[in-house]
C-alpha cells in the first residue's frame, strides 16, 4: 500500500470532489441535494453533517481551492497545503472508531463540513509531500479528459482517471489512428 488508509481515503475523496466541477463543458455534478447525498454515500464522514443549501453551498466553494493542488508541482503545493491547514484552524488528533484502527482527524467534528474535508484533504497531501510522492497526483491523460486522479498503482503507471472509460477510449483511437496509417501507407 502507498498510503495509510486514511491518507488514501481523502485522497480519493478529494479527487471525486475536484471532479465535480464543471469541466471541459460539463455540466456542474454538485449542484444538487441529490448530487450532494451522492458524494457523501461515495465519501462518508463523520461529525456533523447538516445536509442543507449552506452546507451545499461551502462544499462547492471548497473545490476550486482542492483543484489547484492539481495544477502545481510538490513545492508549490506546500504553502496551498499550510493556508488549507491555518485557515481551517487544523488541530490534528488521534482517534478510533467505526470499525477503523487509528487515524487522524484534523478538526473537531462539529466544524463545518467543508472545513472539515479541506483540513483532511491537507493532511492527506501532506503525507503524499513527504512521502516525496507528488508524481502521484494527476490529470487524466485523456484528449478529452480533465478530470484528477491519485495513481495508487504499484508501479506509477496509471494515465487515465476511472471516469468515462479514458483508457479503453484512448486505446481505441490509438488503434484506430494506427489502422488508418497501415491502411493509406
Amino acid at each position: 500500500m502507498v498510503f495509510i488508509h486514511d491518507t488514501a481515503q481523502s485522497l480519493r475523496a478529494a479527487a471525486y470532489l475536484v471532479n465535480t466541477l464543471p469541466a471541459q463543458g460539463g455540466r456542474d455534478r454538485l449542484e444538487t441535494p441529490d448530487d450532494f447525498e451522492d458524494y457523501l454515500a461515495v465519501n462518508p464522514y463523520t461529525g456533523a453533517i447538516r445536509r442543507d443549501a449552506r452546507e451545499l453551498a461551502e462544499v462547492r466553494d471548497v473545490r476550486p481551492r482542492l483543484h489547484r493542488l492539481w495544477e502545481v508541482d510538490r513545492d508549490a503545493a506546500v504553502p496551498l497545503v499550510n493556508g488549507m491547514l491555518r485557515d481551517g484552524g487544523a488541530l490534528p488528533q488521534l482517534v478510533i472508531h467505526d470499525g477503523y484502527d487509528w487515524h487522524i482527524h484534523g478538526t473537531a467534528d462539529d466544524e463545518p463540513l467543508a472545513t472539515r474535508i479541506m483540513v483532511e484533504v491537507a493532511l492527506a497531501f501532506v503525507d503524499v509531500i513527504r512521502a516525496d510522492e507528488y508524481d502521484r497526483v494527476r490529470i487524466c491523460a485523456a484528449d478529452d479528459c480533465a478530470n484528477v486522479y491519485i495513481d495508487f498503482s504499484r508501479n506509477r503507471s496509471k494515465r487515465y482517471c476511472d471516469e468515462g472509460n479514458c483508457g479503453n477510449r484512448m486505446n481505441v483511437n490509438a488503434y484506430r489512428r494506427r489502422k488508418a496509417e497501415r491502411e493509406n501507407a
